[in-house]
C-alpha cells in the first residue's frame, strides 16, 4: 500500500515523461503545501525559472481565494515576460480545489495551456 504521498509522486512523474516545457511553450508547474501555494512557469531546455508567484504574504484570505489571486499575479507577469502559451503541470494533483482555481484565474488572465 502506497502513501498519499508516494501515490502523488507516483503520478508526477508518470506526468512529466509526458510533457516537457520549451521555449515556445514553457512549463507551468504548481506546488501546494498545507498553507501556500506555489506557481512557476520552465523553460526545461536550459532549466531556468521564467516567471513565478506565490501566496507568501496572503494569509489573511480563504485558501481559494489565495489560489486565485495567484493565478491572477503569474498570468500577468508570464504576458509582461512576453510568454502567452504554457503547458500546465499540475504536479501530481489532483485537478479540482486550489489547484483548480490558479488554473481558471491564469486562463482568465490571459494564459492559453
Amino acid at each position: 500500500m502506497t502513501t498519499k504521498i508516494e501515490r502523488r509522486i507516483k503520478i508526477k512523474y508518470r506526468v512529466r515523461n509526458k510533457i516537457s516545457g520549451t521555449t515556445e511553450r514553457p512549463r507551468m508547474s504548481v506546488f501546494r503545501s498545507n498553507k501556500q501555494i506555489y506557481v512557476q512557469i520552465i523553460n526545461d531546455l536550459t532549466g531556468t525559472t521564467l516567471v513565478a508567484a506565490s501566496s507568501l504574504g496572503m494569509e489573511a484570505m480563504p485558501k481559494k481565494e489565495q489560489a486565485a489571486k495567484v493565478g491572477e499575479l503569474i498570468a500577468k507577469k508570464a504576458l509582461e515576460a512576453g510568454i502567452s502559451v504554457v503547458v500546465f503541470d499540475r504536479n501530481g494533483y489532483l485537478y479540482h480545489g486550489r489547484v483548480k482555481e490558479v488554473a481558471d484565474a491564469a486562463r482568465n488572465g490571459g494564459l492559453k495551456f
